[in-house]
């Protein structure tokens, strides 16, 4: 009987320690780990506009009469800019000219062809264009909200530390981005762990960008710290002992 309640006792520990988190396999940045996927180096890419995205702009030109009448509808302010949507057939419309092909251009080539349409009204045309729908969404185990991309090339680190970084349940080998390009919707699905992530096609954040993280299937049967385990072990041979103790 004894013996029994060894092995029993044995067994517990084995799975109860087997429960803890790993945490030198929970890092990131981590190399020369061959258990870790290696991606390739992609570089950051000049977002290309894409249906439904709203676009700012700017007109700069000495005609008075102009800048009077774009400045009334947003143009030259800073503040309550209107914004224009880039229509389904990939166009938009801005006062004085329309039917602008935008979709599918980065916005230094949008400004090169608006700046070119406008200069046919006024030689010294100037225009600076913007997205307005510059953000990101989050959800899932690693915080959720949308935030706005304050720079060009922000990173998925970044982006995650806007919203509260993981938790130890995050499941940081299935990173999910929903992502809208001129192919469709892609669902682009990493491990983020590894140091290879950095400059690979998952590393930076796009306008529209969606990141969800999952919970880790297996985070039910996890305990965080030793405090947790030795409560954990201490509840489970108490319960132990005592069903033995009941059956004699």
């Amino acid at each position: 009987m004894r013996n029994k309640k060894n092995i029993l006792v044995l067994v517990l520990v084995l799975f109860t320690l087997s429960s803890c988190y790993n945490y030198q396999k929970l890092r990131l940045l981590q190399e020369n780990d061959r258990a870790l996927p290696v991606y390739d180096k992609s570089g950051y890419k000049n977002y290309k506009i894409q249906v439904n995205d709203e676009i700012t702009y700017r007109l700069i030109t000495s005609d008075q009469t102009i800048s009077k009448v774009i400045g009334s509808n947003g143009g030259n302010s800073s503040q309550n800019q209107i914004s224009y949507r880039v229509y389904t057939d990939g166009t938009i419309d801005l006062p004085f000219i329309s039917h602008i092909p935008v979709a599918g251009l980065t916005l230094d080539e949008a400004t090169t062809v608006i700046e070119n349409r406008f200069k046919k009204l006024m030689a010294d045309a100037v225009v600076k264009l913007s997205l307005a729908n510059k953000t990101f969404t989050i959800f899932g185990d690693a915080g959720s909200g949308i935030f706005p991309i304050y720079k060009e090339k922000l990173t998925i680190f970044q982006a995650l530390s806007m919203s509260g970084d993981f938790s130890e349940t995050s499941d940081r080998k299935h990173v999910r981005i929903i992502r809208e390009s001129e192919k469709g919707t892609e669902v682009l699905d990493f491990d983020i762990r590894p140091k290879s992530l950095i400059d690979s096609k998952y590393y930076y954040i796009y306008p529209n960008d969606i990141i969800y993280v999952q919970r880790d299937s297996s985070s039910f049967y996890k305990v965080n710290n030793y405090a947790t385990l030795l409560s954990v072990i201490n509840f489970s041979l108490s319960l132990l002992f005592g069903v033995l103790n009941y059956k004699k």
